[in-house]
């Protein structure tokens, strides 16, 4: 794990956000450094997804404010969030399944030389983004149709790359993934970290965040609810802070494992 020193590369302070009557988030604080993995977690409906589609210009702030590197900035489309340098890799992934990799990687960014699709400068530029990643797939010109749930995502995390962001946000990366291509997407988070890039990582499952992530930040209700480090802190001490509740099942279970020990 790192200690993340100096200035975050992204900062939120009392951001809050309205749709219609419905309070969604009231004054969040959130920041996030270079070669840092932040954890948002949060029941459903805490507020996560509001609060990254703030930050990815999908819903613009109503009010506080949003610096970049030390700078008040405005995020109020998703062309302003790729221009600063925020990449967001939604659930849905949004590849096309009857494409290639190398054409989903390069969609709406496709290389060019004298009009013409440039094919092969596109190839060697996702075999050297595919292999710095240690990303391991058949072939770059396999249609996305016949990868696994795992090398999807961690396609989509590639594409994500192509524009070279700052911050990439990752939205329930391993949700439908079984045990082995969670680790595939795990270690490229790792590698991400690694790279000096900020990852915002919402998840629900406590062993990913504890075997990524350097800082959980807790939404409650679309309130802060605490941030701690993840060296030093239990994952009871995490649940304790996103259900509300110092009193649930897991703590219940270890008071009643103490008291047998007596």
């Amino acid at each position: 794990m790192v200690h993340v020193t100096g200035a975050p590369v992204l900062a939120l302070r009392a951001v809050s956000k309205r749709f219609g009557a419905v309070q969604a988030l009231t004054d969040v604080d959130l920041d996030v450094h270079a070669g840092e993995v932040v954890a948002l977690v949060g029941d459903n409906g805490a507020g996560k997804s509001t609060l990254v589609k703030t930050i990815a210009g999908v819903h613009p702030i109503d009010e506080g404010t949003i610096t970049w590197e030390g700078r008040p900035v405005r995020i109020g489309r998703p062309q302003d969030a790729q221009a600063l340098g925020v990449a967001t890799v939604y659930q849905d992934l949004a590849l096309c399944d009857n494409l290639d990799v190398v054409a989903n990687l390069f969609l709406g960014r496709e290389l060019r030389r004298n009009g013409v699709l440039d094919e092969v400068a596109m190839e060697r530029r996702a075999k050297e983004l595919l292999d710095t990643l240690s990303i391991r797939i058949p072939s770059v010109r396999i249609p996305i149709a016949a990868l696994s749930g795992g090398q999807r995502q961690v396609v989509a995390i590639a594409r994500a790359l192509v524009g070279d962001p700052r911050i990439v946000i990752l939205d329930e990366p391993t949700a439908a993934l079984g045990v082995e291509q969670t680790a595939q997407v795990l270690d490229l988070v790792e590698r991400l970290r690694q790279r000096g890039l900020g990852v915002i990582l919402i998840s629900h499952n406590m062993a990913d965040v504890r075997a990524v992530a350097d800082t959980v930040a807790v939404l409650r209700l679309g309130r802060n609810n605490g941030t701690f480090p993840v060296a030093g802190t239990t994952s009871e001490e995490i649940i304790s802070a996103i259900t509300g509740a110092t009193d649930n099942a897991v703590t219940r279970r270890q008071a009643r494992i103490a008291e047998e020990a007596k």
